[in-house]
């Protein structure tokens, strides 16, 4: 990164932190909504679940807080590379430790705070070694087709597995495996239509050309993505608790994002083997306090139950 462009990825990093609160209370609300159908459902109440959704106001809540998100997160890509923002998304899960601690009116136990301390020092010390060595360019029409293969890739995938599996029980861990993976698309995407609409204003060629194809399809894109997240988050929570999804999420979404920013975006091309080193240790750690939180939190449950 040049020097002077500190100012806007503080300002990318701090739309990413408000971004990251957003999607811990819309996830809260979605879960609490999509709880709340299930009951009706096991009560014998008719109707339509998706129709039930959109009746509850909780859920509709939690979805524009989502909507939301989402926008201050395109809004952090536009200032900040990718393998910047994507890792502060951890910071949900924190958010969502401390939500649920406030609503539940119980402290959390040491265990709790400790998790979160680690992803806090190893999303901050990611966070910080991208910022002094991440590059942003321009993005070519080759790194444009393979992010858009990897995705039609990734959806032939998902439907030979799911295919392959609908008469076997599906683990809940899986459908929140296929909301971060998706996510990450969306925000993958997303930075690439971002740069290429800043080169084309700074350029001021807005010819109509194969390009310009491959960003309408790169846009196409993310509505497939986002649309397919969604669904498989709303499927998530039916299955897991609020802090699996969100711990979930905050793993998969940046892990996905940070690696298509490396190899295919190359963010990381003027990166010295010292960062990379420090990517690693720095995601691991951040990875481990995911786990620790979570594993805190079953037994958290369990001792309360």
């Amino acid at each position: 990164m040049e020097p002077d462009s500190s100012p806007l990825i503080g300002i990318g990093i701090g739309l990413a932190v408000v971004s990251a609160a957003a999607l811990s209370i819309g996830n809260l609300l979605q879960a609490r909504g999509v709880r709340v159908m299930e009951a009706d459902a096991a009560r014998g109440v008719d109707g339509s679940k998706a129709i039930d959704l959109v009746r509850n106001r909780a859920w509709l809540l939690g979805a524009l807080m989502l909507i939301v998100a989402i926008l201050l997160q395109m809004g952090s890509l536009t200032f900040a590379p990718l393998m910047i923002v994507q890792p502060i998304g951890v910071a949900a899960l924190v958010f969502t430790a401390l939500l649920t601690a406030i609503v539940m009116k119980r402290a959390p136990s040491a265990r709790i705070v400790r998790a979160i301390a680690t992803c806090v020092l190893g999303v901050a010390a990611f966070v910080t070694v991208a910022a002094l060595v991440s590059t942003q360019h321009p993005i070519t029409d080759v790194q444009l087709i393979a992010v858009l293969v990897v995705l039609v890739s990734v959806l032939l995938a998902t439907a030979l597995v799911l295919v392959v599996g609908r008469n076997r029980p599906t683990p809940p861990v899986f459908w929140v495996l296929l909301g971060g993976v998706y996510s990450a698309f969306v925000a993958t995407l997303g930075k690439t239509v971002i740069l290429r609409v800043q080169t084309a204003l700074a350029s001021r060629e807005f010819s109509f050309e194969v390009t310009n194809l491959l960003t309408i399809g790169c846009i196409i894109g993310i509505g497939v993505a986002g649309a397919l997240s969604i669904y498989f988050v709303q499927r998530a929570h039916a299955s897991n608790r609020p802090e699996v999804v969100v711990a979930g999420l905050t793993v998969v979404d940046p892990a996905v994002a940070v690696v298509l920013g490396i190899t295919i975006l190359g963010e990381a091309s003027a990166a010295p083997a010292w960062a990379i080193v420090a990517f690693v240790v720095a995601g691991a750690v951040s990875i481990g306090g995911v786990f620790a939180l979570s594993r805190a939190e079953s037994r958290d449950v369990v001792l309360a139950g």
